[in-house]
């Protein structure tokens, strides 16, 4: 069977073929910028598939020539002041004062969803072409596999805005602490073969070849048992927390909204002047040099 949402409405596609679900974020002519509409939109399109009992394995994929360029921080579809009906019990941010703003808003559509993605009881393919970038990494780490294009580039830029790293700090687990200090103090792009060499990529493969393989990779995991499946990630995932990884991102979420706060009394802006244009010329700049 297979259904598809309507894709010159919806900021996320959904689409199942057989035993695997396909979640398709869908702005590309913004290389998939994840505005809070697309945030809420992944997560009802998860639920869908958790949800579905023919469904044994999701796939998440980004329309277009990118995965994801990250959280939405230019486009005219940026959302951040618009209230959500929220899928936790943090309040709303958009009548909150000072860095409570931010704080409430990022606890419940960065770090709150994050979390819960990684644990859905599913397993879970990212499908990445093109860039991968800051938050594109949040909902590629979420992922229990990663599967590359050659094309498919890695990079988490928000140092240059005095951030320490995207609020899912996933980055000393999916790479080691010393990659992880040169990924984030360059901010350059790490390219899918060098991905795959640090552990973080399972594999990497052709443009052409990357839908086949990936829906290939998910029949063959489709035919082990649900419970199986489930138990299996649940062992993982708990084995990854007791080695710091939850109690790492606490730490960091915090840091990040120093950095957000010392921002905002420095120079008047949470990102420290810095937009989609500004942070996209950055990227460039540090590729020619």
């Amino acid at each position: 069977m297979t259904v598809q949402d309507n894709p010159s409405t919806d900021v996320v596609l959904y689409e199942v073929r057989g035993d695997v679900a396909l979640v398709t974020m869908h702005r590309p002519e913004y290389h998939n910028a994840q505005n809070s509409q697309m945030t809420y939109a992944l997560d009802a399109a998860f639920r869908r598939a958790c949800d579905d009992d023919e469904v044994k394995v999701i796939i998440l994929r980004g329309a277009g020539r990118h995965f994801s360029a990250g959280h939405d921080i230019g486009t005219p579809g940026r959302d951040v002041q618009q209230s959500f009906e929220r899928s936790s019990l943090w309040y709303d941010h958009v009548n909150k004062p000072g860095g409570e703003f931010l704080y409430a808003r990022e606890h419940e559509v960065y770090l709150g969803m994050c979390r819960r993605w990684r644990d859905m009881p599913k397993p879970t393919i990212a499908m990445v072409q093109g860039a991968c970038i800051a938050g594109g990494l949040m909902l590629a780490w979420v992922c229990d596999l990663i599967v590359a294009s050659e094309d498919a580039y890695f990079s988490d830029p928000v140092v240059r805005m005095g951030i320490p790293g995207v609020e899912y700090f996933a980055h000393v687990h999916e790479l080691n602490p010393r990659i992880a200090k040169e990924f984030l103090f360059l901010g350059e792009r790490m390219s899918a073969e060098r991905a795959y060499q640090m552990g973080m990529v399972n594999r990497v493969v052709t443009r052409e070849q990357l839908e086949e393989h990936t829906l290939s990779m998910a029949r063959r995991i489709a035919q082990m048992p649900r419970l199986g499946l489930q138990l299996t990630k649940q062992a993982v995932n708990n084995a990854e927390d007791l080695m710091g990884k939850r109690s790492t991102m606490d730490m960091v979420f915090g840091l990040h909204h120093f950095a957000h706060a010392h921002n905002e009394l420095t120079s008047g802006d949470k990102l420290g002047g810095y937009d989609a244009k500004a942070m996209a010329d950055s990227q460039r700049k540090a590729v020619k040099s």
